[in-house]
């Protein structure tokens, strides 16, 4: 049966997972595009509901294209979404990255993508970040969402040696660094909160000419340097 009306509930609870309160009390998000559902299921990740366009021969349960477009958050809609469990755990190594005031989702989104290019184990959201089952930051992952333990942590229970990443202080960053290691990551505007960088065993910075990097870029350079010599 093919849903084809706005007002069908499912597509109504669709759409409220495109808000931030809507996942927080559902605990739920959505994935939409056939290559982030591919990721998915490469991945293992069972979806509890799957849509998409009648006539598109796509798994799922169809909608008229128009209203599966309404309860997109893509400008130009979508041929497939589908909707998830949100899975949150504890921090672990033995490389966790760490973000703290990253309010822009398509940097987190970024820094996912990264963690998943680089091994690393997990990824840590602190204060005021962006939500990383948010549509943006799912997106910029490029399916990384659902390879990357996800954690909400607090400084104190971050795994090994806690880096602070902070321009122009501490020595230059090298890597590997023995045993675990977290590498804690600031917003672009503020960096790192300094009661932040007193919590953390050193300060390292990445040589560069002008004052910073964005919290992405920082991410996947920080995350090469401490991974490079561990490479085959």
């Amino acid at each position: 049966m093919t849903i084809t009306s706005t007002h069908n509930q499912h597509i109504k609870e669709v759409r409220k997972l495109q808000t931030r309160r809507g996942r927080a009390r559902a605990g739920r998000f959505v994935a939409e595009g056939e290559d982030l559902l591919a990721a998915a299921d490469a991945a293992g990740w069972p979806a509890l509901e799957r849509y998409c366009a009648a006539g598109s021969g796509l798994a799922g349960t169809e909608v008229e294209p128009a209203v599966l477009d309404g309860a997109s958050s893509l400008g130009s809609g979508t041929r497939a979404l589908a909707v998830y469990e949100q899975r949150w755990q504890e921090p672990v190594g033995p490389l966790c990255v760490y973000l703290h005031g990253v309010r822009d989702p398509g940097n987190v989104g970024a820094v996912l993508r990264s963690a998943a290019a680089f091994g690393a184990t997990s990824v840590a959201l602190g204060p005021h970040c962006a939500d990383p089952y948010g549509p943006r930051a799912v997106r910029a992952s490029m399916g990384a969402v659902f390879e990357v333990a996800l954690a909400r942590a607090g400084v104190a229970e971050l795994p090994g040696q806690r880096v602070a990443l902070v321009a122009s202080r501490g020595q230059a960053l090298r890597g590997p660094a023995p045993g675990d290691v977290s590498l804690l990551i600031g917003s672009e505007r503020e960096g790192l909160p300094e009661d932040v960088v007193e919590g953390c065993d050193r300060v390292a910075h990445i040589p560069v000419r002008g004052d910073s990097l964005n919290a992405a870029v920082a991410a996947s350079v920080a995350l090469y340097e401490l991974t490079r010599m561990a490479a085959p």
